[in-house]
């Protein structure tokens, strides 16, 4: 009974731990999930290829994608599609990372940001451009004209060996 008196007063007696948190935010923790965020590649192209794992994934039914196909005067992923619609419910949202897992191009990331608050529900539905990572200075944004799994490197072909 002494030695839990005795922990009582000595933490009693210690300066509080106080965050003044609008102005100081604390650092997340690594494994945190937060905000959803659609990434780009270093030429601005988008990730997203418009397959749909994630929303596949999703336990919870809370992300909608609709594919559209690529053109050369419009291309905004380096494949064949990219995700012409994609949208997140947040309400829906349970964080828990599984579109993040089935995601193939590693495209949608659970981010860090944590204030997520709305006024409405039309306000927590997230939408592309919201997602999206925004366009790098001096990031160029040129088209690719190789296609994903395709290799420029030349390859040596093999001789047949009844020749």
């Amino acid at each position: 009974m002494l030695k839990g008196l005795f922990t009582t007063l000595k933490e009693a007696l210690q300066k509080p731990v106080t965050i003044q948190y609008p102005e100081v935010k604390r650092p997340v923790r690594t494994r945190f999930k937060g905000r959803h965020e659609l990434r780009r590649y270093d030429n601005g192209l988008e990730k997203c290829i418009g397959c749909a794992l994630c929303a596949a994934a999703c336990p919870s039914d809370a992300i909608f994608v609709e594919a559209s196909e690529n053109t050369d005067e419009e291309r905004y992923s380096p494949g064949e599609r990219y995700a012409s619609t994609y949208e997140i419910n947040m309400l829906r949202c349970i964080f828990c990372g599984y579109c993040e897992d089935a995601c193939p191009t590693e495209a949608i990331v659970l981010g860090d940001q944590y204030e997520l608050s709305y006024t409405d529900r039309e306000s927590s539905i997230y939408n592309r451009e919201m997602l999206l990572v925004p366009v790098k200075e001096g990031a160029e944004t040129t088209p690719q004209k190789t296609e994903p799994g395709k290799f420029t490197r030349s390859v040596p072909i093999m001789q047949d060996p009844t020749d």
